[in-house]
């Protein structure tokens, strides 16, 4: 018997494959597991509607935005996305609420047998837990993130009223593909028949797959420039941009690669708008865009934390397509603050050579890992750092902590302290950060 939610995550963490820990070992593609759960639990259908979010970066910014404006809209609103930062209960919100505790460990004490008899992943028992969470609580719309991919990413099984595929990168070539070609192939396999879909950006080398896949599902009409048409790249509608600009003045996603995910979500969004799909105003976009963290919760998107003694910025982009715009922020901090210290580590099935590429030669670095097996040990990734970089200041640490405290040390008046490289990397030093900021 399980009896305390501290018992249920340990459940999880040691029952069920998880990817945080083994890596590709623990994925489990295909949807047989889902239908099983599905059938397990009696959804023929989820009696909710839902919103499918696939791609490389953005998902998690993407997913908050359109969350938070239905929210505001007043609609009692399901997200699921992963993975966590600080506990294990922000992957499942409703209307921004983390899922109660005693919820999650009443599922795994009730549902053990059948975890343990289909062998059930941490990513789909996750994702069953909140499905059935969500119809039990009467949520009206869900947006769900994928995990991996998207053909074969267990959350496939749903039948959304609008799909978004946020872009194409470089990211789990292992599982999806060693080209964007075959990357974007399995995220195209998000898109269904008579399902409206959105493209976050447009790329002559994968466009086409998209397009053949909306010719496919009967969403392209008599092509892109037609009334009828139900596929969209959000970067080129430049009409909605301006749009954008004029309704939302103050939202706090800053950053380069941010203004994508904004444009993507408020295509999505003027989407369902103009069909109404569901009552969306202007005022609620508004709103929702300046209060997306507020409202659900989202956190460690190039997040700026300001102390009374230091100045902090967190993100967890983990590839080279989301460095590339973090790189020029980092560049853009060198000009403007006296130093810039980089606490970073990376997991060692990532592309670290190419991230580690992208950094400052000029900042202080501060190597560490998480507590993951799949964590590439700071002494290995100091020496990738100095073959690409003369820095004044490199060195590795055995803990976050311990590259925080020395951080904090080394910093004199107006420095900056950026950490990133992995979502892990941010989730552990978060807890130290906002004990020094109550």
């Amino acid at each position: 018997m399980i009896t305390s939610y501290a018992q249920a995550i340990h459940y999880l963490n040691e029952v069920c494959p998880s990817f945080v820990q083994q890596g590709k070992r623990a994925y489990q593609p295909g949807l047989d597991k889902s239908y099983q759960w599905m059938d397990y639990l009696q959804y023929p259908k989820l009696p909710y509607a839902t919103i499918h979010v696939a791609g490389t970066n953005g998902k998690g910014s993407t997913s908050h935005l359109i969350a938070s404006v239905l929210q505001c809209a007043g609609y009692k609103v399901g997200l699921f996305t992963s993975p966590h930062l600080l506990d294990f209960t922000e992957r499942i919100r409703i209307n921004g609420t983390p899922i109660a505790q005693q919820a999650v460990t009443d599922f795994v004490n009730k549902h053990r047998p059948f975890i343990e008899q289909i062998g059930s992943s941490f990513f789909i028992t996750t994702m069953a837990l909140a499905f059935d969470y969500f119809a039990k609580e009467g949520v009206e719309v869900a947006v769900i993130e994928t995990g991996i991919g998207g053909k074969n990413d267990s959350t496939n099984i749903i039948n959304p009223v609008l799909s978004i595929i946020t872009n194409v990168g470089w990211d789990h070539t292992d599982i999806l593909g060693n080209t964007l070609q075959q990357i974007a192939s399995e995220k195209a396999g998000i898109i269904k028949p008579n399902t409206p879909c959105i493209i976050g950006e447009y790329d002559e080398q994968t466009a086409s797959i998209f397009i053949e896949k909306a010719k496919q599902c009967n969403i392209l009409g008599d092509g892109l420039e037609t009334t009828n048409c139900q596929l969209f790249f959000a970067d080129q509608c430049v009409f909605l941009q301006k749009r954008l600009q004029q309704i939302v003045s103050n939202c706090p996603l800053q950053g380069t690669y941010q203004r994508k995910n904004k444009q993507t979500a408020y295509v999505a969004l003027a989407f369902l708008q103009g069909k109404k799909i569901f009552q969306i105003t202007n005022e609620h976009i508004r709103k929702g865009y300046e209060n997306v963290c507020k409202m659900t919760g989202l956190r460690g998107r190039m997040e700026e934390i300001q102390t009374a003694t230091h100045h902090y910025f967190l993100d967890i982009g983990h590839n080279p397509p989301a460095f590339l715009y973090t790189a020029q922020q980092l560049k853009t901090w060198l000009k403007t603050a006296p130093h810039l210290h980089i606490i970073f580590g990376m997991m060692a099935d990532k592309d670290v050579e190419s991230v580690v590429k992208l950094l400052p030669s000029q900042a202080h670095f501060y190597l560490t890992q998480a507590h993951s097996q799949r964590a590439m040990p700071a002494q290995e990734l100091e020496k990738i750092v100095k073959k690409h970089h003369h820095s004044p200041f490199i060195q590795a640490f055995a803990t976050v902590e311990q590259a925080l405290t020395q951080a904090r040390q080394n910093t004199q008046q107006n420095d900056i302290i950026f950490i990133g490289g992995s979502n892990y990397i941010v989730a552990e030093a978060l807890p130290f950060i906002d004990d020094e900021n109550p």
